[in-house]
């Protein structure tokens, strides 16, 4: 099983210098990809233009992020990743997300009171038509991976019903170590109930961790009920290691890694991340 992590690089303002400075320091350090995450209605960079950005500044570490991929014509989404994959050399990694349903989020998205799950059913296999090579109705300029792959997230039952009819891996969030096995299991049950086959190793999770106890509270910014917070949200380095073990043990394979809190410091904190997880890399 080949074990990879990603730095997630935060969701702060758009800076050029902060951006393409963290994302070569993660490469020289050894993380196998960094990771950015769309939240239209947060101040945080556009995860398009933000991969562009590392594409321009790096040579091999994967470029990945969560999409939210309504608010434009499946057209144009279709052309803008495969734009990115072809700037960023294969590199691009592409999870699909329906966003967090923020104040505001559905009318600048455009999207009213429809329903995110129904939309991304039929979106994602217009996406597999308009990015095939040689495909009638293909856009003009292809990925150059081929496929380029589809992961989702969710960890409800539609969610997981959707991953494994029609992804090609999942990455979900803020789920206990067995509840992600669970769904590990109910995801390759779906897939093999409608034919496919989704890759072993093609299964991770998002991990928020905490430096100290100060950064926990913000953890119950992302549950509108009680969790088991400790089950989630590991506090130090050991803590975080020791989750990492537990995943593994449950088939988990792919991590994204982030600090709950905003570090002071991207270089230290990347420093601080590769110390505590790069040994674990195969």
């Amino acid at each position: 099983m080949k074990v990879r992590f990603a730095a997630s690089l935060g969701a702060g303002a758009p800076d050029l210098d902060q951006l393409a400075s963290s994302a070569i320091e993660a490469e020289k350090l050894g993380f196998d990809g960094v990771w950015f995450s769309d939240l239209p209605m947060s101040k945080s960079v556009d995860p398009m233009l933000a991969v562009a950005v590392a594409a321009a500044s790096t040579s091999k570490v994967h470029l990945g992020a969560n999409f939210v991929p309504f608010g434009m014509t499946p057209f144009m989404f279709a052309r803008r990743m495969a734009h990115l994959d072809r700037l960023s050399s294969r590199r691009l990694l592409v999870t699909l997300v329906p966003g967090v349903d923020q104040p505001g989020e559905r009318e600048a998205l455009g999207i009213g009171k429809a329903h995110r799950g129904r939309l991304m059913d039929g979106l994602i296999p217009r996406l597999r038509e308009l990015w095939a090579e040689g495909g009638e109705g293909a856009i003009p300029a292809v990925p150059l991976q081929q496929p380029l792959e589809i992961w989702l997230g969710g960890s409800g039952p539609e969610a997981i019903v959707r991953a494994g009819v029609l992804a090609d891996g999942w990455l979900g969030s803020l789920v206990s170590p067995e509840r992600a096995g669970a769904i590990r299991e109910e995801i390759v049950a779906e897939a093999t109930a409608a034919g496919r086959e989704i890759d072993p190793e093609h299964f991770g999770l998002s991990i928020a961790y905490a430096r100290q106890p100060a950064d926990f509270d913000r953890a119950v910014r992302f549950r509108s009920r009680p969790v088991d917070l400790e089950n989630i949200v590991p506090v130090g380095e050991q803590a975080l290691r020791e989750l990492v073990a537990r995943l593994l043990e449950e088939g988990l394979s792919k991590f994204v890694v982030r600090r709950i809190a905003g570090p002071e410091s991207w270089s230290e904190e990347l420093q601080w991340m590769a110390g505590a997880l790069l040994d674990l890399q195969t």
